[in-house]
């Protein structure tokens, strides 16, 4: 078992003495009786982050479903070696068959099977009962006549697989992983701001432990309110110009989760810089006056959308609106200081790539310096999220 301890702390899983005891604790108290509840066993110990879910099931599957000879292939790796990755996805167009019957394989003596098997195979193959394969009788492939046996890749067609191989059904989380709409909704779900709501009816354990002791013992019970979660959020969105049209579906993605996930959020429209006044409408033809945007409270999230990519006179000149007929004569950056001192719980959030903002106008490095930046990715937006959250509690707690 060390040598999956190990490929976990490789695989940049933090493991702590106390996990291993307690993993070790749980293999004597008989709780991994098969692969199944080991798998199970070994995630709830040492899986403590949703992001290390798919490290935590490629280091399992290559340990303990994998060829020791091939140890530090990936356990895909092994299967797309050999011609079988084609027919292996491919799908069944026709000819769906009932099944024939059951039979029940030890889960062990189902998976070191279906290893020697593909280790003997070469090609492919369809309707046989010996190889891995499609629409037989052999117990390993998929769309096959045998119930009960391990399904490689495809879909379930009569849903009597025991095992399944290739349907990684997890979302992947890591911070290197393309941004999708599922792993964004987990991230953004996790953006708080608890509030106390109604009467004083949820017991205060620490308030009621540090009053019975200095009451000698005699129990005094504290009550508080509830805390619920109640995000405000306001987001204002760069519609406009060349430079954001590379990245319109990224923003499109981010724009219709935060939709979907929080009931209290607003959404405003601007363009390259703010020159007090936001609008209502994408078109940008319904003006929001800056009172009236202002109105919204420290306690509320701002996220800004954009670029921050611009000539740098639109942000640092009197008059600095692209807009021919502007009279506006305060610069651009003070709007955006003025905007980060009504909201202090407030980030930028960038679609351009982290590393290419250098090469890109000086603007960006500016505003950076104005708001909390990070890029329009995965990582970005988890640490955007931890970001809100720390100066989110501040400004809760003082108010």
């Amino acid at each position: 078992m060390m040598d999956f301890i190990y490929a976990l702390m490789r695989a940049g899983i933090p493991v702590s003495v106390h996990d291993i005891l307690e993993f070790y604790r749980g293999l004597r108290a008989g709780l991994a009786r098969d692969l199944d509840r080991l798998f199970l066993l070994a995630r709830l110990v040492f899986v403590k982050k949703v992001e290390h879910y798919d490290a935590f099931e490629q280091v399992f599957r290559r340990i303990f479903l994998g060829d020791a000879s091939v140890s530090a292939e990936d356990w895909e790796n092994l299967l797309r070696g050999k011609p079988l990755k084609e027919w292996l996805r491919r799908e069944v167009a026709e000819g769906r068959l009932p099944p024939e019957g059951l039979r029940t394989f030890d889960n062990e003596e189902l998976l070191e099977g279906f290893r020697r098997t593909v280790a003997a195979q070469d090609g492919a193959h369809h309707g046989g009962e010996t190889w891995v394969g499609t629409g037989g009788r052999s117990p390993y492939g998929h769309s096959g006549r045998h119930g009960g046996g391990l399904r490689v890749h495809g879909e379930s067609v009569h849903g009597t697989a025991q095992k399944v191989i290739g349907a990684r059904r997890y979302i992947h989380y890591s911070d290197e992983t393309p941004l999708r709409s599922e792993n964004l909704r987990q991230v953004l779900s996790t953006l708080k701001s608890l509030r106390p709501i109604g009467p004083e009816n949820e017991l205060d354990v620490d308030g009621t432990i540090e009053r019975t002791a200095k009451n000698g013992g005699e129990i005094e019970l504290v009550f508080q309110r509830e805390l619920r979660n109640r995000v405000e959020l306001l987001v204002l969105v760069d519609n406009g110009g060349y430079s954001m049209l590379p990245y319109v579906d990224l923003v499109k993605t981010v724009f219709n989760k935060i939709r979907e996930g929080f009931r209290d959020v607003r959404f405003f429209y601007f363009h390259n810089c703010i020159y007090g006044t936001v609008y209502a409408d994408p078109q940008r033809r319904q003006p929001v006056s800056w009172d009236r945007l202002l109105a919204a409270g420290k306690k509320t999230r701002l996220i800004l959308i954009g670029d921050a990519n611009m000539a740098p006179a639109e942000l640092m000149a009197s008059y600095g609106s692209i807009d021919p007929a502007t009279a506006i004569r305060k610069p651009g950056f003070v709007w955006l200081k003025e905007l980060r001192e009504a909201f202090p719980v407030s980030v930028w959030l960038n679609p351009i790539p982290r590393d290419q903002w250098a090469h890109h106008s000086s603007t960006i490095g500016r505003i950076g310096h104005i708001f909390h930046m990070e890029d329009l990715t995965l990582g970005g937006i988890k640490n955007a999220t931890a970001y809100l959250n720390v100066q989110g509690r501040a400004v809760d707690q003082a108010a």
